[in-house]
């Protein structure tokens, strides 16, 4: 599609994004887990309080409450499925923004894509260190500005069963991969990220209560005006570098967290 027809004028980047879609030149991933009340969710030991998970209530179907519509309520925690982790969620960012108080930019940027599926694979408890980072970068290029470094760790694989997602031993505590502490230290006050997103449950190792600070990559990141956002996938259809997260959390006034659909931008198979 000419560009110049879309917009009426001379051709610019947004017509070049609007004929890449139409002509399969740009093509849009979901990373998005489905949201629904079997979507796996974070389960806190006692004394600590869980969110509810989600669940819809029916208000009318084509009856006699409504007989030509249908409508939910919904309820559900902010924190469920695939979701954005705002500042004020934790408290080291307390005094922060909330969803609502996220710039759009900041939503957008450069998805950046780390496979560590293979170290994971071998050691559920395995945590992304600095190293990881700058080996990826002498491949890749330094972390752009505002961008959104991607972790690939294979766990959408376990999102069929709750057990394996959580992955919780015999005692109750969870095995899943995470951020060391200096790493999470690393990405919120050197780097030029917005946010990072994992395919687990939440944006901390499993076994993040037992690190000092207890559960980093939320001590640092949030206390530090970077976001998080989890349980995605389809990271598989993302190249290292190349592609656009979009992160659309519904704007809640006040709101720690919210359920996201997450879309990446990706050349497609009709790419100049």
């Amino acid at each position: 599609m000419d560009s110049s027809i879309v917009t009426g004028t001379r051709p610019s980047a947004v017509a070049g994004l609007i004929g890449g879609l139409a002509s399969s030149g740009v093509r849009v991933v979901d990373l998005t887990t489905p949201l629904s009340a079997d979507t796996p969710t974070l389960e806190l030991p006692q004394p600590f309080a869980n969110l509810i998970d989600f669940s819809l209530e029916e208000v009318s179907a084509y009856n006699e409450p409504g007989p030509f519509w249908k409508h939910h309520n919904i309820h559900t925690g902010e924190h469920i499925g695939t979701h954005l982790d705002a500042p004020v969620h934790w408290a080291t960012g307390r005094e922060g923004k909330d969803v609502a108080g996220i710039e759009p930019g900041r939503l957008v940027g450069p998805a950046l894509v780390l496979d560590v599926s293979a170290e994971v694979e071998s050691n559920p408890d395995f945590l992304l260190e600095t190293r990881h980072i700058r080996d990826w970068e002498a491949e890749h290029g330094e972390l752009p500005d505002g961008g959104w470094l991607l972790v690939r760790t294979g766990w959408e694989s376990r999102s069929g069963s709750r057990q394996e997602f959580l992955n919780n031993d015999a005692n109750g505590m969870p095995h899943s991969p995470g951020l060391t502490v200096e790493c999470a230290q690393w990405i919120a006050r050197e780097s030029r990220l917005s946010g990072i997103g994992v395919e687990t449950v939440g944006i901390d190792a499993g076994a993040a209560g037992g690190q000092e600070p207890p559960f980093p990559a939320h001590h640092y990141l949030l206390g530090n005006d970077k976001y998080g956002i989890t349980s995605l996938r389809n990271l598989a259809e993302l190249p290292p570098v190349g592609a656009v997260v979009v992160v659309a959390p519904l704007p809640i006034v006040g709101g720690t967290g919210s359920p996201a659909r997450v879309f990446a931008l990706v050349d497609g198979p009709n790419a100049q």
